[in-house]
């Protein structure tokens, strides 16, 4: 019998509130299998099982808060006889952050992060005990509406119908035309990124990239392809990045508890906007082997489930290394703050014409600047100029990105 845990879902996240259970107590589960629906800061996330056997109880009821780490479910191995269920194993109204987290749990895929600091709210949060259905949530998710100004129907519930009829004026708080991450988010975005910057030494490189050969090279192969299937300039970054972390493998990982682990297959993490505010970095998995068709038809469903505020747990958990690409916004530059446990961030600036010297001669050519922020307890700057060069490679080489 082994213990189903509140999964981290991201160095930032303390808690999720638990807004659906997909597989009912009684039923088999698989490894892999989506068995709930956790609301976190950043939208309702799937969460996965690690193992199979049979979902022998859930421990916690439906809109209940549940810290990191503490139980949500019993799964029973296969053939093993049932065990009594605990009376009282998690209490079913919103828990406190401060629950202590059982000394035997599964192996979670993703390290489970401590908070430096335990959290002590004073009060009870605008969500937490908020009786609103799944699909009234994903919603607001998606509209980037605060979920606990929507008014309930009779029967207590916030439905779809009543996040649909929500009103656009009563969210015009932020003054017209704005779009702010919720308050939850934002503090959770920032005390992540403050412990990255406090804990992690930082030291930062930058490339200049010729890109003609790049560009090239989409203009052959869009040709005669339907708009939704083209190639993006993203899909060969991505794939030249994974190519090169062949060779430099100290930047494809993760460093917890003073030791650095690198990882055989790249799970690159795509930095994306969420349209209700803030950013999430979901996994691209197995970038170094996928074809490049693949690749981008992996990029697009990504985006667009992100958008949509539907994405795994795992894909949040499992990233080993994070591509950031401000292109689209006009930056030139951009030095990323690493994502704890990774230890490395590559940066894309907005690519332009510039002048190059090409064959000898002053050409306007174009190019963009590739970035790298990357650990110094792992690696040192001169590994990480070879990088960003390999990166360059890859990009001048195009008929290798395939293979």
């Amino acid at each position: 019998m082994s213990i189903f845990v509140m999964p981290s879902l991201g160095a930032d996240m303390e808690a999720g509130t638990l807004v659906e259970q997909l597989i009912a107590a009684g039923e088999p589960v698989r490894h892999g299998d989506v068995i709930a629906a956790v609301e976190t800061q950043k939208g309702v996330i799937e969460i996965e099982a690690f193992e199979d056997g049979l979902l022998q109880d859930w421990l916690v009821e439906i809109g209940t808060q549940v810290p990191v780490g503490a139980p949500l479910a019993l799964i029973r191995a296969p053939g093993e006889a049932a065990l009594a269920v605990p009376e009282a194993p998690v209490p079913t109204q919103p828990a406190s952050p401060k629950m202590s987290i059982p000394e035997e749990t599964p192996a979670d895929p993703a390290p489970q992060v401590v908070p430096q600091t335990q959290p002590t709210p004073a009060t009870e949060t605008p969500q937490q005990g908020l009786r609103a259905s799944p699909a009234a949530r994903r919603l607001a998710s998606q509209k980037g509406i605060d979920i606990s100004k929507v008014s309930a129907g009779a029967d207590g519930i916030i439905t779809r119908a009543d996040v649909e009829g929500f009103s656009d004026t009563d969210t015009a708080t932020a003054g017209p035309g704005t779009t702010a991450a919720t308050p939850d988010m934002r503090s959770a975005i920032a005390a992540a990124m403050s412990r990255a910057k406090r804990e992690i030494p930082h030291y930062y490189l930058s490339h200049q990239i010729d890109l003609t050969a790049a560009d090239q090279f989409l203009r052959r192969e869009n040709a005669d392809r339907p708009p939704a299937d083209r190639l993006l300039m993203s899909a060969l970054f991505a794939k030249a990045t994974a190519k090169a972390l062949a060779k430099f493998p100290e930047f494809n990982g993760h460093y917890a508890d003073g030791i650095f682990t690198p990882k055989d297959a790249v799970h690159l993490g795509i930095a994306i906007h969420i349209r209700s505010g803030g950013l999430v970095a979901p996994a691209l998995f197995d970038t170094q082997s996928r074809p490049l068709d693949g690749l981008m038809s992996d990029l697009r469903d990504l985006v667009t489930r992100v958008r949509e505020g539907r994405f795994r747990a795992r894909e949040l958990s499992e990233a080993t290394i994070t591509l950031t690409n401000m292109g689209e916004r006009g930056v030139d530059q951009l030095f990323g703050v690493i994502y704890p446990p990774q230890v490395a961030i590559v940066g894309l600036g907005t690519p332009r014409l510039c002048p190059m010297v090409h064959d000898g001669k002053v050409a306007a050519r174009l190019g963009c600047t590739c970035t790298l922020s990357a650990d110094h307890r792992v690696s040192d700057g001169h590994r990480g100029a070879l990088f960003l060069r390999a990166i360059d490679k890859h990009l001048q080489h195009l008929e290798g990105l395939n293979k």
